[in-house]
C-alpha cells in the first residue's frame, strides 16, 4: 500500500468506503464485492480498503478485538508482536517504574500500543513514511497518544526517556535471518542499548552466550507457542534467564534461574511425566519445573520431568503414566490393539525414530485415542503409554 492510498483511508470517504467494505465483505466474495466498488470509487482505494480489512480480520487472533480499527500491512502484521506478549512487557516496564519510552523501529504499532496503554508516555520511530503514518493512525484509533517520526533507529537522542525498546529487523534480501550478526540495526548497536535502561526483541533461539553477563533474557510463550525473546537490561538483580509462558487468556507465569536448584536427580519413570514448555527448556529451567513438583530426569539430558505428586503447573504439561513398555514395536502393537487404540498421538526425544513412519507400522485400527511418549530412561529407551491431564492453572508467579 502506498501512502497515498493509506491517507486516502484516513479522509472522510475512506472511511465511508472502508465502512462499506466491512459491511459487505467475506472471504468467499471478495472479488464480487470489489468488482462493484470498482465501479464507483477509484480502483487503488478499493483495493487498500479490502486489504485493511482482511487484515483486521486476520489481526484479531493475534492482537485482540482492538485490530478491527486499527491499520496493517501484510509484513507489518506478520512482523507485529502479538497482543498478550505486548501487554506482558509493557507491564513490566510499568511496573519498573519507567514513564516515558523510546520504540526505536516501532512498525506498525504494536509495542507502541501496549506501553500507551500500560500509562507510558511513547515516542516511536521508524524509517518507513507509510508504517510511521500506519502507526500513527493506530495510536489514534485507539485513542492513545504518541509521537512517531521518520528516521534511523540510531539517531534519537535517547536521555531523555527512561527506557528504550528495539525491534530490530530480522529480514534480509534472502528472507528472515536467525543469525543476530545480521540484525538491522546491527548487534554492535543492541549492546549498545543493553549498557543502559533498554528491552530488545529478538529471535527465540539467540545464542545464551552472545548474551552480556548483566542483562536478563526472558523466553515468551503464548498458548503452548515459544514466541520470542526480550534481553533485559538493568532487570532483577541476579537474574539471567527467565521462562514466561502465557496462556490463552492472557495470564503470565513466570520462572527465573534464581528459583532453580539445578542438578536434580535421575531416576526411572515415577507415576506422572511432565512436558514442560518451550520457553522453560529454552531458558534451560527443566530443573526449576522438576525442583517445583518433587520431581527428577528421566535423562540428564532430555527435557522430560519425572514426579509421583501430581502438581498442575502452567509450565508444563503433565501426564499420567498408564503404562512403561519396551522400545519394541511388536510388545508396543500389541499392547495398543489390546486396548482398541486408533488415532495415536507420538511424543519423543532422544531417540531416532519418525512418529509418521512408526503410526504406519503399527496399524492400529481402534477408535480409542492414546498418547505415547517415547524417550531414554536410566536404564533403556521406553514407550510410556500416558494420559494428558486437564491442565488446572495456579495463581501466577514472579509478575
Amino acid at each position: 500500500m502506498d501512502g497515498a492510498a493509506f491517507e486516502y483511508l484516513l479522509s472522510g470517504p475512506g472511511q465511508g468506503l472502508l465502512r462499506e467494505v466491512e459491511s459487505a465483505y467475506a472471504e468467499a466474495d471478495a472479488l464480487v464485492v470489489g468488482s462493484r466498488l470498482r465501479s464507483r470509487h477509484d480502483p487503488a482505494y478499493v483495493a487498500a480498503a479490502l486489504t485493511q480489512v482482511r487484515l483486521r480480520r486476520k489481526a484479531v487472533d493475534k492482537l485482540g478485538e482492538d485490530a478491527a480499527r486499527m491499520y496493517f500491512t501484510p509484513t507489518g502484521l506478520e512482523q507485529a508482536t502479538a497482543g498478550p506478549v505486548a501487554a506482558h512487557r509493557a507491564g513490566r516496564i510499568e511496573a519498573a517504574g519507567h514513564q516515558r519510552l523510546l520504540d526505536l523501529g516501532c512498525g506498525i504499532g504494536a509495542d507502541l500500543v501496549a506501553a500507551a496503554m500500560a500509562g507510558l508516555t511513547v515516542h516511536a520511530v521508524d524509517r518507513d513514511p507509510v508504517t510511521v503514518a500506519i502507526a500513527r493512525a493506530n495510536l489514534a484509533a485507539l485513542g492513545l497518544t504518541g509521537a512517531v517520526s521518520v528516521g534511523d533507529a540510531r539517531e534519537p537522542d535517547r536521555s531523555a526517556y527512561d527506557i528504550v525498546f528495539a525491534d530490530p529487523a530480522r529480514r534480509g534480501a534472502r528472507g528472515r535471518t536467525f543469525d543476530p550478526a545480521a540484525y538491522s540495526p546491527p548487534w554492535s548497536f543492541v549492546e549498545e542499548l543493553l549498557a543502559g535502561a533498554a528491552v530488545v526483541k529478538v529471535a527465540p533461539g539467540i545464542p545464551h552466550a552472545l548474551v552480556p553477563a548483566d542483562v536478563e533474557t526472558e523466553w515468551v510463550s503464548l498458548a503452548g507457542r515459544l514466541r520470542e525473546a526480550a534481553l533485559w537490561s538493568r532487570a532483577d538483580t541476579g537474574v539471567q534467564r527467565r521462562a514466561t509462558v502465557i496462556d490463552s487468556a492472557g495470564t503470565a507465569t513466570s520462572v527465573t534461574d534464581a528459583e532453580d536448584p539445578g542438578h536434580p536427580a535421575v531416576r526411572d519413570v515415577g507415576r506422572f511425566v511432565y512436558e514442560p514448555d518451550d520457553a522453560v527448556i529454552r531458558a534451560h529451567l527443566v530443573t526449576a519445573v522438576a525442583a517445583d513438583v518433587a520431581g527428577w530426569l528421566l535423562d540428564p539430558h532430555l527435557a522430560y520431568v519425572s514426579s509421583d505428586l501430581n502438581r498442575p503447573s502452567r509450565l508444563a504439561r503433565v501426564y499420567a503414566v498408564q503404562d512403561v513398555l519396551p522400545f519394541k514395536e511388536k510388545q508396543l502393537r500389541a499392547a495398543l490393539r489390546a486396548r482398541g487404540v486408533g488415532p495415536l498421538t507420538i511424543k519423543k526425544r532422544g531417540v531416532q525414530v519418525t512418529p509418521e513412519t512408526l503410526r504406519k507400522r503399527l496399524g492400529l485400527e481402534g477408535s480409542t485415542p492414546a498418547t505415547i511418549i517415547i524417550t531414554r530412561t536410566p536404564t533403556s529407551a521406553a514407550v510410556l503409554l500416558v494420559e494428558p491431564l486437564t491442565r488446572v492453572e495456579p495463581p501466577t508467579s514472579c509478575p
